[in-house]
């Protein structure tokens, strides 16, 4: 189908999609429980919206559109309480983290959804193999122009979010070394990486999208599995490179983060991007994915080596007078301490080491979502 014309939303404006990890109180590995706990849900009142994932061990949840971090926040946890009461209800953990630390994808079942299916077919194990667990953010823009910019010149600040959000150090029974792993299963699909480099939406609707969907390759925008994406039915762009965080509260620190960054962004007080930001975009992400606050970036512009913690304080202190405009202060002072004291990989590395097993690191991570 053609793509849909962008529909101008308010600038700045900001919604979060969180996928969460369902796990058995009895043995910490994953459950198949979604299609209870989403029964369960749909016969009360929900703060924002559920719905299911590929898989029948997750489930997503949607906050509304939000113009700043205290609404955000609140509902949020809202929702928080919401899922771990039915959860009680099923005996069923509910948490964060981008992957779950020792579940097998062969044992996953995937969910009776036609595109589930679709994507089951095309793509085989791969599919099962993506039960791993994303925060993507959206932030609202006038008009596909401004998409398209704040797309690319996000592109140098991507690292920041992989590493603040990193929480996927162990997989299939193994730390991975990584800081954030899941990303890896994201670039075995072939629509991932990074969106072509065009700045004008009708460019993009019509020498790039149209000659995509003529190849039979891509139907709609959601065949494409890029780290930004614009998504011209809600007039936004989404941020899919963040792994969810253990905590609700961090989800929405790096929200009002993305809506600060934007708003500097568009005050047009850096060079615009170009092409050729792309040379070190690879490298800067496998850096923060790897290494997370730890990692060193090459400057797109510049070519200068940065420490990533350090571009991160530096950027953050920009950000200040944003936030405060925004009513976003409380949510950048998060990801202040989170640069300092270590990033969720790192707690979830310290709760194995603490508790011995890969079970006490789930235990731990569900009563971190819990807020306990």
């Amino acid at each position: 189908m053609p793509l849909e014309p962008f529909k101008s939303s308010q600038p700045l404006t900001m919604g979060v999609e969180l996928e969460l990890q369902l796990v058995s109180l009895s043995d910490f590995d994953l459950t198949a429980s979604s299609p209870d706990l989403l029964h369960l849900l749909s016969r009360k009142p929900f703060p924002g919206n559920v719905t299911p994932e590929i898989t029948e061990s997750m489930i997503e949840i949607n906050s509304d559109v939000h113009t700043n971090h205290g609404e955000l926040v609140s509902q949020l946890q809202v929702i928080r309480d919401t899922l771990v009461q039915a959860g009680e209800q099923l005996n069923i953990g509910i948490c964060g983290g981008g992957t779950h630390p020792f579940q097998k994808w062969s044992d996953r079942r995937i969910f009776a959804k036609p595109r589930f299916k679709e994507v089951s077919e095309l793509y085989g194990y791969l599919a099962k193999q993506f039960t791993i667990f994303g925060q993507h953010v959206h932030i609202g823009c006038a008009s596909g122009d401004d998409a398209l910019f704040l797309l690319h010149s996000l592109s140098r600040y991507v690292p920041h979010f992989i590493a603040l959000s990193s929480s996927s150090p162990y997989v299939q029974g193994n730390d991975t070394l990584f800081n954030s792993a899941r990303l890896n299963s994201v670039f075995a699909f072939p629509m991932s990486g990074r969106a072509p480099f065009m700045q004008r939406w009708s460019t993009f609707e019509h020498e790039y999208f149209s000659k995509m969907e003529h190849t039979g390759v891509i139907k709609s925008m959601k065949d494409f599995y890029w780290d930004i994406r614009p998504k011209p039915e809600f007039g936004t762009i989404e941020l899919r490179v963040c792994d969810t965080p253990l905590t609700v509260e961090r989800a929405a620190a790096l929200a009002v983060y993305l809506q600060a960054l934007c708003r500097y962004l568009l005050e047009r007080r850096e060079e615009a991007p170009a092409e050729d930001d792309y040379l070190v975009y690879n490298y800067n992400r496998f850096q923060a994915c790897r290494f997370g606050l730890d990692g060193t970036l090459v400057h797109p512009k510049t070519y200068e080596s940065l420490s990533l913690r350090e571009d991160i304080l530096t950027t953050l202190r920009k950000m200040e007078p944003h936030g405060a405009a925004l009513g976003g202060t409380a949510g950048l002072q998060h990801l202040m301490q989170v640069t300092h004291e270590g990033s969720d990989a790192h707690y979830l590395r310290q709760q194995f080491d603490r508790s011995g097993s890969a079970e006490g690191m789930v235990d731990a991570a569900i009563q971190r979502f819990r807020g306990l």
